[in-house]
């Protein structure tokens, strides 16, 4: 908590300084450095509340700024600059976007311009989709996978967002040197919703002929877990949001139900030699996926699968045992 106030009381003092700086002696000021510097360490988790107290901070220093009503000579000078991507008018978030060119200057404001998204002013919405993908391909592209390790995986609860914006974050997700930043960062994470993102991601072809890569090396158990799966199953699966379902009409009762969507792929990973490696995973979260397929497959796998239903049979969780000794069973009827 200390080191979030001290984030804070940081990024104000830049705020104030940068309209102060504005506002004096007549010149437009477009360094916007000392944000940067300020908003650089900002955590990206908790935008919407980071971008409230922005604006609340900008129009104060705003109203601060201007000059003396008997100074009527003096006008408030029009700037636009990253910042005003958190403005409460509608009209100055659309001419921004617009305005804007060149890279990102950190992951915080390429965020800023990513929410733009789900924006509840349409025409603000539509500036987002002609400027984000160019944005993103002038921007450092470890900038870009930081916003989308953070927007993939709830993406699905912005309810303004509409079929077209997520065609065009997924456009942004398939620029060449993003795509190797988010293999990359996909594989080395040791924390966050890493196996989420991948699924998400899975929407489209960019990370298919990394899988097997990510099967074998990936840090996370999960991501790992995925992989595997995606490969001996030839789909991806992801969650597409929620659905009310009835469990009860007469009595008005139901429940809020995911949404489930899937695409089938094409990886060249011989699915026994695949499936050998989830078996002998160190993690078993991975070996349990390893048991489902097995289980699902014994017909097709032949005697090879007495072996691998004995192996797991032996494992030491009691998870992975199970399915084990289920796939022995099920041989055994089968014989």
């Amino acid at each position: 908590m200390p080191k979030m106030v001290e984030f804070e009381n940081d990024v104000l003092s830049a705020v104030r300084q940068f309209v102060h700086s504005a506002h004096t002696g007549g010149k437009v000021v477009t360094d916007i450095s000392i944000l940067v510097d300020a908003t650089s360490h900002l955590p990206l988790e908790n935008l919407d509340a980071w971008e409230r107290l922005l604006r609340w901070e900008v129009y104060k220093a705003l109203e601060a700024s201007k000059p003396s009503k008997w100074k009527f000579w003096e006008q408030p000078i029009p700037f636009l600059t990253w910042i005003d991507l958190c403005s409460g008018d509608g009209f100055k978030r659309e001419k921004t976007l617009r305005t804007l060119s060149g890279a990102a200057p950190n992951s915080f404001f390429f965020a800023l311009a990513v929410r733009r998204l789900n924006d509840w002013v349409p025409q603000v919405r539509e500036a987002a989709r002609d400027k984000l993908r160019d944005i993103a391909k002038d921007s450092d592209p470890e900038i870009v996978v930081d916003v989308l390790c953070v927007i993939l995986p709830h993406w699905s609860s912005w309810g303004r967002m509409e079929d077209a914006d997520k065609q065009i974050l997924l456009g942004i997700t398939s620029i060449e040197k993003v795509v190797h930043s988010l293999k990359s960062r996909v594989i080395s994470a040791t924390s966050g919703p890493m196996a989420s993102i991948l699924a998400q991601t899975g929407r489209t072809e960019i990370l298919d002929k990394y899988l097997d890569e990510i099967a074998k090396k990936a840090i996370q158990p999960s991501v790992r877990a995925k992989a595997y799966r995606c490969l001996l199953e030839k789909k991806m699966v992801w969650f597409d949001g929620r659905k009310w379902k009835w469990t009860d009409k007469q009595y008005c009762k139901g429940r809020l139900g995911p949404i489930l969507c899937e695409r089938a792929i094409s990886v060249a990973s011989p699915f026994l030699e695949t499936l050998k490696r989830a078996v002998r995973d160190s993690s078993p979260m991975v070996r349990r996926v390893a048991g489902e397929i097995l289980i699902q497959n014994l017909n097709l796998i032949g005697a090879e699968s007495i072996r691998l239903a004995k192996l797991l049979a032996s494992d030491s969780s009691p998870s992975v045992a199970e399915r084990g000794r289920f796939a022995l069973d099920r041989l055994g009827k089968l014989s």
